[in-house]
């Protein structure tokens, strides 16, 4: 219930109340607030294991009897589960099933389907789907691979901060660049950013040395957060402007559901190919990932602007790089 809870108040931060926040505010408040949320979102993330583990220990050290406490717990049954065994052994067959048919009634009432139709016929579908995609990584799971390779922990540690800085850094470039070439264009170049940096952790597939193996992939999740999180923005705002009022939070909620079954799937990809030497394989299905993700972008911005590249002003580039230097002397 406690993730439900967050996760409902997510959707209503990010999709409702930032987008009634700057109504009648210039374009690029709203870009502002969107990345000071995701940063804040992000700074969180990264300090609060240390918070945690500081608070707890502190707790504990200084309460022994908590720790007396908690075995004898453990040692003998909760009332709770003596509640439960007592449920079991007095059930009535009957109102067992009475209650499944009431339970199946109203599962059936759920507007599940209907907002599945809202969500598939917005116009931004398909940066949706795309964004969903890059959930199904496995490329967050490769502790194991690396402790296998003999990477120390505390290295680890350290390049999980780095990449964490380098996801905060992501909410700082992106107001820059979004209002220099749209919200749209720079998801592409966002999106392609991530598949660019992600391929250094296909190459270490090839790599002989393990530790320099392991430390490319390393380098390639770390840097890759950039595009990732300037992706998520963009994607994001083209919701929040796109997207009617009236069906924002149910777009969110639907948009949640589906990174949240990607993400799931990639832990159960996770449990099947649990041995870190086939870990290769996890890697080469998550930039496939990748990959679909920024296919499906693409198309959406050339189904949109009719165009990717604005060959009009590379052909006179080309031609100003080509000129020889005796032309310039002569002008």
């Amino acid at each position: 219930m406690g993730m439900l809870s967050t996760l409902a108040g997510t959707i209503l931060i990010e999709r409702e109340w930032v987008v009634v926040m700057s109504e009648g505010q210039p374009p690029g408040l709203l870009t502002q607030m969107n990345s000071v949320i995701r940063r804040i979102d992000l700074i969180c993330k990264l300090f609060a294991p240390v918070v945690s583990y500081w608070f707890f220990m502190s707790v504990y050290s200084g309460i022994p009897a908590l720790v007396e406490r908690n075995l004898r717990r453990t040692l003998r049954p909760s009332p709770v589960d003596l509640l439960e065994r007592s449920l079991i052994q007095n059930a009535d067959p009957g109102s067992a099933e009475s209650s499944q048919k009431n339970f199946r009634e109203k599962i059936s009432k759920i507007p599940f389907f209907g907002a599945w139709k809202v969500y598939l016929e917005q116009e931004v579908v398909l940066p949706g789907v795309s964004l969903a995609l890059l959930y199904f990584t496995v490329l967050s799971l490769m502790t194991a691979t690396l402790e296998w390779e003999g990477i120390p922990a505390f290295v680890i540690g350290i390049a999980r901060g780095i990449s964490a800085t380098i996801g905060i850094a992501a909410t700082v470039v992106y107001p820059f660049l979004q209002s220099r070439i749209s919200t749209l264009r720079t998801g592409l170049w966002s999106v392609w950013s991530q598949w660019i940096f992600l391929l250094l952790c296909v190459g270490s597939i090839w790599v002989q040395n393990g530790l320099v193996a392991a430390y490319m992939l390393m380098a390639g999740v770390a840097t890759s957060r950039l595009g990732l999180w300037m992706f998520d923005l963009a994607v994001i705002q083209q919701m929040q402007d796109e997207v009617p009022e009236s069906d924002r939070c149910v777009i969110g909620g639907v948009q949640n559901s589906l990174q949240s079954i990607l993400d799931m799937m990639a832990y159960v990809m996770g449990i099947f190919i649990s041995n870190p030497q086939d870990f290769w394989k996890l890697m080469l299905l998550s930039f496939l990932a990748v990959t679909m993700s920024a296919i499906l972008y693409t198309s959406h911005v050339y189904r949109v602007r009719k165009h990717l590249i604005h060959f009009e002003k590379i052909i006179p580039l080309g031609r100003w790089l080509m000129r020889r230097p005796s032309d310039d002397c002569r002008s």
